[in-house]
């Protein structure tokens, strides 16, 4: 079972207008392809260790800013509107996954709420990663030899990107495994964990390429199969 953090969001549907815990199908179905059950995490309630117990593995989904107060910044103007809620819950599930060894696939906002549940800041506007609202940027990246990015990926790739904030100062325990050629970071790793892994970019919307998500699944299934007993 892989978790995945949702949006609270006023949406509609049917008859209804209402607040609502939405996700982009993408995510589950990216689950679903690399031979794993999806579960929605919404942004209420308490996540902590015991919570999260249940699942194999995580993924911390795009979406909106961070609040930069929590990382003690002060706010650009460029900087969307703060999602308390969201900001919370995805800070509980980051630090209950490290806590747990849970293995951990974050995306876009995802690898920058973990960065900043580890100490790290944020450049709160970058140009050039968000060309327009819900087109992607593709994206070669260059990938940090012998890292665990690049056992999954090779040394260099294309992704999609839709982001205009991106890692400052890294995390405690953060690897920067990947950059854009503009010196952005791509992806971050947490070594000696059993899986953790950062993404800038958007592997959800790559319909023809799981082999992230295959990675998380893998392991997870390992995890399962250790702390389980699964035979």
């Amino acid at each position: 079972m892989i978790g995945v953090s949702t949006y609270l969001e006023r949406a509609r549907f049917g008859v209804w207008d209402v607040e609502a815990a939405v996700l982009h199908r993408d995510y589950l179905d990216s689950v679903v392809r690399a031979g794993g059950n999806p579960v929605l995490l919404p942004p209420v309630g308490e996540w902590d260790a015991d919570a999260i117990a249940f699942l194999d593995g995580l993924v911390l989904a795009g979406g909106a800013d961070v609040d930069p107060a929590l990382y003690g910044r002060p706010r650009d103007p460029r900087t969307g509107p703060a999602r308390p809620e969201r900001d919370a819950a995805e800070l509980g599930l980051a630090r209950a996954a490290l806590k747990l060894d849970l293995p951990l696939l974050a995306v876009c906002r995802g690898m920058q709420v973990l960065n900043v549940a580890l100490g790290g800041t944020l450049v709160q506007h970058v140009e050039g990663h968000n060309p327009a609202p819900a087109v992607f940027e593709h994206t070669g990246i260059a990938v940090a030899p012998g890292s665990r990015l690049a056992e999954v990926v090779g040394l260099a790739t294309t992704v999609h990107c839709h982001h205009h904030q991106a890692l400052d100062i890294v995390g405690d325990g953060l690897r920067v495994v990947a950059g854009a050629p503009d010196g952005t970071v791509e992806a971050v790793e947490l070594p000696g964990a059993r899986f953790v892994l950062g993404v800038q970019s958007h592997p959800e919307a790559d319909t023809e390429d799981d082999r992230l998500f295959a990675a998380l699944v893998g392991a997870a299934s390992g995890r399962a199969t250790l702390d389980r007993g699964v035979k």
